[in-house]
């Protein structure tokens, strides 16, 4: 069902990049890179898929764009958006990174929906040539209709051989019970809730702790909304796994730059290019790097 519908949605470009369309709307896919710490630097170790949708050639706010779609299309747009994110993901990626698909668990009613929408999203990635075990599910772990939903949401995506993340932690209930129920293998940290606790010493202590506890766990953490240099050196301090944010990279729309990280384009990342290894990466020195791509809307 989903899968249809999707498609139907779909418009296919020369270039090999899709594009979508949905009422007034046309919607396309950016990715924005997440790095990993790695001996005092930084690569790029995945690429997160966000919406951005355009009227009359304007780009307009994703969150005015949901806002305006009834309860009764959700699952629909849900399947459109993954479908163009994985389509754009196999023709702009680099094949070996990991990528960061957004669910929202809250119009997956019950498990025959959830099974249904997986199965069409394998379809998918078999038609982008994209292997399963590359795709990262961030769910939100408030956001559902009850705990059950959640928790048997989650099972769906992991029997399906998706790695889960759990977006959003420490943003309004966020209960670090529950993250031991959901069992995920990765923590994204609230952007808002990391820079209030990197601006006290105890904030900071308490931010390394749960680092600490995760990581212990065998969950890898990811740092959202770096917009500093100050911050992206508190968090390889805090010793989270990943970062994200635009003092590393900004979303960039398809078709991306991208395809070539790892070889060249990184390495364009930070001042000190000229003398980097010949495995580029980005160095955490505090000083903003230069933005990749085209600057598209936040």
């Amino acid at each position: 069902m989903s899968r249809s519908i999707g498609l139907a949605h779909i418009i296919r470009h020369d270039d090999g990049t899709s594009s979508g369309v949905w009422g007034i709307y046309t919607l396309q896919s950016a990715f924005q890179p997440i790095f990993a710490f790695k001996e005092g630097k930084l690569s790029v170790v995945a690429f997160e898929g966000l919406i951005r949708p355009f009227r009359d050639g304007e780009p307009q706010a994703p969150m005015g764009f949901f806002s305006t779609c009834p309860a009764a299309d959700r699952l629909h747009i849900e399947a459109l958006t993954r479908t163009l994110h994985l389509l754009n993901a196999g023709a702009c990626l680099p094949e070996e990174a990991s990528i960061f698909i957004n669910f929202d668990p809250s119009v997956f009613s019950d498990r025959a929906i959830a099974d249904m929408a997986l199965r069409d999203m394998r379809l998918v990635l078999h038609e982008a040539g994209i292997d399963p075990r590359r795709i990262v599910c961030e769910v939100t772990e408030q956001k559902s209709a009850s705990q059950e939903t959640l928790y048997s949401f989650v099972e769906a995506l992991r029997a399906n051989g998706f790695r889960i993340a759990v977006d959003d932690y420490g943003a309004d209930d966020s209960d670090i019970n529950r993250i031991k129920e959901l069992r995920p293998d990765i923590v994204k940290f609230d952007a808002h809730w990391i820079t209030q606790l990197m601006e006290s010493g105890a904030g900071f202590a308490l931010l390394t702790a749960m680092v600490t506890s995760f990581e212990q766990q065998g969950i890898r953490t990811v740092f959202e909304g770096i917009e500093e240099g100050w911050q992206l050196e508190l968090a390889e301090k805090s010793g989270a796994s990943m970062v994200q944010g635009f003092v590393l990279a900004r979303p960039e729309l398809a078709p991306t730059s991208f395809r070539g990280f790892g070889k060249d384009v990184q390495a364009q990342a930070t001042d000190s290019a000229a003398k980097a290894p010949a495995s580029p990466a980005v160095t955490p020195s505090g000083r903003p790097a230069r933005a990749f791509g085209r600057k598209v809307v936040p």
